[in-house]
């Protein structure tokens, strides 16, 4: 998940909500695709995004198919697949602050960098699932102050109401490179082996870089270290921004939901068996597919304030078709029940920038760090349990509709999350 930042005036110090969101910035019309594209710098950063992720999701399914196709096991394939989201445990708080304190290009582009050297390392043949789960722990924790410092660098880039649009862009690329890179996963891997798949995972890091190296433009830290003091400092700051008014931590449990509906995409590899890259492929694809579909009609065709009404239903969904997996439903039942989950995580798209906006700018960067830990450390937890627990039942299909159960109680204790934004006065810290 990206947690997006509004685009607004840079101010220091302790800014209200109502201070940096006007009424009309709530119930303006949505801005347009071309006002949005017009833009160079978004552009670049927006390519540069779409191309490395759909690298990273084509990654993705070769590390499942290879590590399936070795063990035979659900809990071992969820383990590594867990990796990808534990590190964020360090990364969000150590690291997300290094976007406050160094400019935003210079981390950006060092993280690539970086990361293209050791998914580069991870193609070596005969490379050992242990040690390849280690370089993809670092790859990851590398990810975490690249994504902060591209989520506030997004501010300097569109200071204005464009941002709406933009957070919106950015999750339906997010989910869109996920289709794309998850179905092409599937037939790639028909005709490449999971090292050249992690290969053109690497070259796709170094060209991101390459676009944001030279395409956009160096500027300041956003905030003078001196001011934000220590890693303990930053971390109680940004915890004090994050979890200090009401309404905040509302929109960050609703967020905190896709723990238990992404268990669904954990569990596919052995919800489908062995042999079967294209149903895999398909089944990864369907939340990706549907969070799109919902995501372009809340951006284009739904007004601000009606956006964070919804939000309550739209979690609802989110869930709600996963209990049909007590059934064990055919693969192309299963994927479109999927997809209706996936047209309900959309609530992301307006919870992720309302929550934004309430973020001083010289704490946007610890502050994204730190909600996405929580956020990526909790998937990772319910993954790694999820494979542990269909390993014991013998049925991923169960495991699937207990997530479902448990993220429909928690999307209906909040599902007045969104109304109470609108309503309750601001009291951020």
């Amino acid at each position: 998940m990206t947690i997006c930042i509004r685009l607004g005036q840079k101010r220091r110090g302790r800014s209200s909500v109502s201070e940096r969101m006007s009424a009309s910035d709530v119930a303006g019309r949505p801005a347009t695709y071309r006002s949005l594209f017009a833009d160079r710098e978004f552009r670049v950063l927006w390519l540069a995004q779409a191309i490395s992720l759909t690298g990273d999701q084509l990654a993705r399914v070769a590390i499942a198919f290879l590590v399936y196709g070795r063990t035979r096991s659900a809990l071992a394939t969820a383990l590594v697949y867990a990796v990808t989201y534990l590190p964020w445990l360090i990364g969000g708080p150590l690291l997300g602050g290094l976007a406050d304190r160094y400019p935003r290009r210079t981390v950006m582009v060092a993280c690539q960098l970086a990361s293209a050297a050791l998914v580069a390392l991870m193609a070596l043949p005969d490379l050992s699932t242990v040690l390849l789960a280690a370089l993809l722990f670092v790859v990851i924790l590398v990810e975490s102050p690249f994504l902060s410092a591209r989520a506030a660098l997004l501010v300097d880039v569109l200071p204005d109401d464009r941002y709406v649009l933009a957070s919106g862009v950015g999750q339906l690329t997010i989910q869109g490179t996920q289709v794309l890179g998850f179905a092409l996963g599937g037939l790639l891997l028909q005709v490449l082996n999971p090292s050249q798949a992690l290969l053109l995972d690497a070259a796709t890091f170094l060209v991101a870089a390459a676009l944001v190296r030279f395409a956009v433009r160096q500027r300041d830290p956003a905030g003078d270290p001196a001011e934000l003091g220590g890693n303990w400092r930053r971390l109680k700051d940004g915890a004090g921004v994050v979890f200090g008014d009401p309404r905040l931590r509302g929109l960050v449990l609703l967020a905190w939901l896709a723990t238990f509906w992404v268990v669904p995409e954990a569990l596919a590899a052995p919800y489908v068996g062995a042999n079967a890259p294209t149903a895999l492929g398909l089944l990864l694809a369907a939340q990706p597919i549907g969070a799109v579909i919902g995501g372009l009609v809340l951006t284009r065709l739904v007004r601000p304030t009606t956006r964070l009404q919804v939000m309550g239903p739209l979690a609802v969904l989110s869930s709600v078709p996963l209990l049909f997996f007590a059934v064990t439903p055919p693969v192309p039942v299963a994927a479109t029940l999927l997809i209706l989950s996936g047209i309900g995580t959309s609530y992301n798209v307006p919870a992720n920038a309302a929550f934004m906006q309430a973020v001083p700018a010289e704490r946007r960067g610890q502050a994204f760090g730190l909600v996405a830990a929580g956020l990526v450390a909790g998937q990772g937890l319910s993954i790694a349990l999820a494979g542990a627990l269909a390993e014991s039942l013998g049925s991923p299909a169960a495991v699937i509709t207990i997530a479902g159960a448990l993220g429909l109680a928690g999307a209906l204790a909040l599902s007045g999350a969104g109304r109470r934004f609108l309503m309750t006065p601001a009291t951020v810290h």
